[in-house]
């Protein structure tokens, strides 16, 4: 049986350079990225699919500036939510799995237990609204599809917080991150592997469309963007750091244009009921990637 075809787009972002490598013993994938293609024209993106005719559409690109995306609004919904629709659309008409990822931030925080896949999305600001037109565009197409919502994404390469933290933490002495906002920081490569692990599930079910559905996918653990930060700092090389204390601040002390959400936990029981997949706790892979580094 000769490999399946994969249409990879987003290749240079965090979670597409990982699936670049996680993919390449499972399929033949066509990696492309903007300008290759361009997501907020129609054509481009059909003659992307229509010319490689891939088994497998994974769109791990987005527009990901949460704050810009209020002031660039038509640009971040038709990155983020006409592009997946058309890409999902032509999927089906090749018989195709669509593979899409949405975020935490459709939701708006309210909950206090970890939100599971049914919860009525509430997106707070453009960004998140962008997210979820998506996503219903993805359902809408009404192909095979797996959908994966993803929480504080992080990893050695592109713009993340990680980085920021690990920069600011060579340029001072003490670091005031907020306190009072709880998620689950994932690792890209967990997020690549873990696809790679449903998407070969999903190739080798008679039906490919067996699995289709959203699913949470998100380490395991919660914590607070300034837990999360303090842990960056303890763990990373001392050479050159400077910061030796990170204080916890309230939201209210550090207002963004986007309103966040308070509680961003993700359960992901559904993901393991369906691929017997879970990844490891938080600290697990903010260690490895660090060491790594």
């Amino acid at each position: 049986m000769s490999l399946p075809h994969i249409l990879l787009i987003g290749k240079i972002g965090q979670v597409g350079w990982e699936l670049r490598r996680t993919l390449a013993p499972l399929a033949r994938v066509t990696c492309v990225d903007f300008p290759e293609i361009d997501l907020t024209s129609g054509d481009s993106i059909r003659t992307w699919v229509r010319d490689t005719r891939p088994n497998i559409v994974i769109n791990a690109a987005a527009y990901t500036a949460v704050d810009k995306a209020e002031s660039e609004l038509d640009k971040a919904m038709s990155i983020n939510g006409v592009a997946p629709g058309i890409l999902a659309e032509e999927a089906k008409k090749l018989g195709a799995l669509m593979v899409h990822y949405s975020t935490d931030y459709v939701f708006d925080g309210s909950k206090t237990t970890p939100y599971v896949e049914a919860d009525p999305p509430n997106p707070l600001g453009a960004y998140g609204r962008t997210k979820l037109a998506g996503d219903e565009a993805v359902r809408a197409a009404d192909g095979a599809h797996l959908i994966f919502r993803l929480c504080w994404v992080y990893g050695a390469r592109g713009q993340n917080f990680m980085l920021t933290m690990m920069w600011l933490a060579r340029e001072r002495e003490t670091l005031r991150v907020v306190g009072d906002q709880l998620g689950c920081p994932t690792w890209s490569r967990m997020i690549a592997e873990a696809t790679a692990q449903a998407v070969k599930q999903a190739v080798a079910a008679q039906d490919i469309g067996a699995l289709t559905g959203t699913y949470h996918l998100a380490s395991s653990g919660t914590t607070s963007w300034h837990g999360f930060a303090d842990a960056i700092i303890k763990l990373m090389p001392a050479d050159g750091k400077k910061c030796v204390r990170v204080e916890a601040i309230t939201t209210a002390e550090y207002p963004t244009p986007t309103k966040r959400p308070a509680y961003s936990v993700l359960s992901c029981d559904k993901l393991q009921r369906a691929f017997g997949l879970r990844l490891p706790p938080w600290e697990d892979s903010l260690k490895q990637v660090l060491e790594e580094r």
